[in-house]
């Protein structure tokens, strides 16, 4: 086994939190002194080992709050995961890691406020779509610079090709390690790769996120227990699933209770934000039917067959049961695939998105609006653009009133560097009068949330094929409390 490049140094992965509540966080890391080690446990050997972790009220750790220790191994791919209570609600709070004489980086992190409390609001920011080799993660170092409250990661998190297969129209600026990943091993090393990014680790270390996968953590397109080409036989697709799945979880501020349990792992859940907002994080991929008429953008009378579904009976049960309890000011969907109905030139839907479940698109809609759903704003990622789109009660009646708002962020890097788009000469918005913006660069969506509205920036950088591009806020809306729908301001 290789020694690796950082000598004995095994946080080389660097820190995260996640899962925050009002008196508890996840803190996490995983040990890897070769982080590109072929059998996906980072030159960390076979033996158990011990992790010690502190978290603190000041970044200097001068007023420890709480002390832990953690044991890792190879069953676990050395990762850490420790769930922290007895913080205070409404908190900024400070962590790391000691093994041996080896201290991590520090990280931030943040509790909720208390229940019943609105707060002076939450910044949040959202992002989906880093493919390692289309382009560098700068991205994630804008993201951290904004220094956010709480951050949304909307899938795709990693991708599975094996080099030099998913080529960016702006050519490839790095290549994955490894084969595609299909084995417990490769999804580690994949893992391991993405986590050495600097700037994924800034994104990671500067504030508590939530995250869900979509597609590539596991395969391009796949449905259900359905590999994306089900035409073509893959040796024990479950299998796969299953051993992607526990990369993930190894690899994500999750609590214990998202433990995978073979090919299956439980991630649609919700956290409060006080009474200021629910995040209802959605999985729209382990649950789903099988796209329709084969995939891609189609003319296809199935997609509208009601008893399609892309959650799952159970998962649409628990989303309109948790739209029926909230009190929340605004509910924030954190789910993977675009919502709003698009049509293309040739009056095509994608299969692969909510048009090609139409049934569950418009119960879902109908759920929110039957249980008195005060602000619902669905955060959306996987389609490598920027869109900002009102959700109508009738889509072919462009008058329909608007009961809903979709904000959908560009990719960090997936695609290339993109291209800005005029909105006034642009296809896209005239067949589709509902949506009010769109654009191809890369970035992610900021947002601000406060009682009396939403405010969001879609933030672009201007390359990324280069390290360290600049960055800028494209255009700015506001959603106002008890108002859907969007209204374009000065970019922020």
């Amino acid at each position: 086994m290789r020694s690796g490049p950082h000598g004995g140094d095994p946080f080389t992965l660097g820190v995260a939190s996640g899962e925050p509540d009002n008196h508890s966080v996840v803190l996490w890391t995983r040990l890897a002194r070769d982080p590109l080690a072929e059998d996906g446990l980072g030159g960390m050997g076979s033996r158990t080992v011990e992790v010690d972790w502190e978290i603190a009220r000041d970044e200097r750790f001068r007023h420890i709050v709480r002390r832990g220790r953690e044991r890792t191994g190879p069953d676990a791919g050395f990762a850490v995961h420790a769930e922290v209570a007895g913080l205070a609600p409404g908190r900024e709070y400070f962590y790391r890691f000691r093994h041996g004489r080896h201290v991590s980086r520090p990280g931030r992190t943040r509790t909720a406020p208390p229940v019943g409390v609105l707060g002076s609001g939450l910044t949040m920011s959202f992002a989906s779509c880093s493919q390692f080799e289309h382009g560098y993660f700068t991205a994630y170092r804008y993201l951290a610079a904004d220094e956010p409250d709480l951050v949304l990661h909307l899938g795709d998190y990693i991708y599975e090709y094996r080099p030099q297969v998913y080529i960016s129209p702006d050519g490839n600026v790095r290549d994955h390690a490894g084969p595609e990943t299909e084995t417990l091993a490769n999804y580690r090393q994949r893992y391991g790769q993405y986590r050495t990014d600097a700037d994924l680790q800034a994104a990671h270390a500067i504030a508590p996120w939530l995250v869900v996968p979509d597609d590539h953590e596991v395969d391009n397109n796949w449905a259900g227990d359905i590999y994306e080409k089900p035409n073509i036989p893959q040796p024990d697709f479950l299998q796969r699933r299953a051993n992607a799945f526990r990369a993930y979880y190894e690899n994500m501020p999750l609590r214990r209770r998202n433990m995978p349990q073979g090919s299956n792992i439980r991630l649609y859940r919700s956290v409060a934000w006080g009474s200021l907002a629910n995040f209802h994080m959605l999985d729209t991929r382990q649950y789903r039917d099988d796209q329709a008429c084969r995939d891609g953008w189609k003319v296809c009378e199935d997609s509208a067959d009601p008893a399609r579904t892309i959650t799952g009976a159970d998962q649409e049960a628990w989303l309109l049961e948790q739209f029926r309890r909230s009190r929340a000011r605004w509910d924030v969907l954190g789910q993977q695939v675009f919502f709003a109905r698009r049509v293309s030139g040739s009056g095509a839907n994608s299969m692969d998105a909510w048009d090609g479940y139409k049934g569950s698109q418009e119960r879902i809609a109908e759920g929110w609006l039957e249980a008195g759903v005060r602000n619902p704003v669905v955060l959306t990622g996987d389609v490598h653009t920027h869109w900002a789109n009102e959700l109508k009660e009738n889509y072919a009646d462009p008058d329909s009133r608007v009961i809903g708002t979709e904000l959908v962020t560009s990719s960090i890097s997936s695609g290339g560097n993109g291209a800005d788009s005029d909105p006034a000469d642009d296809p896209n918005l005239r067949r589709n009068p509902h949506i009010k913006f769109r654009n191809a660069q890369r970035g992610y969506v900021r947002t601000r949330i406060t009682r009396d509205e939403l405010r969001a920036d879609f933030r672009v950088v201007e390359r990324v094929t280069e390290p360290g591009a600049p960055a800028r806020t494209r255009a700015s809306f506001v959603i106002a409390d008890r108002h859907p729908g969007l209204s374009e301001v000065q970019p922020g």
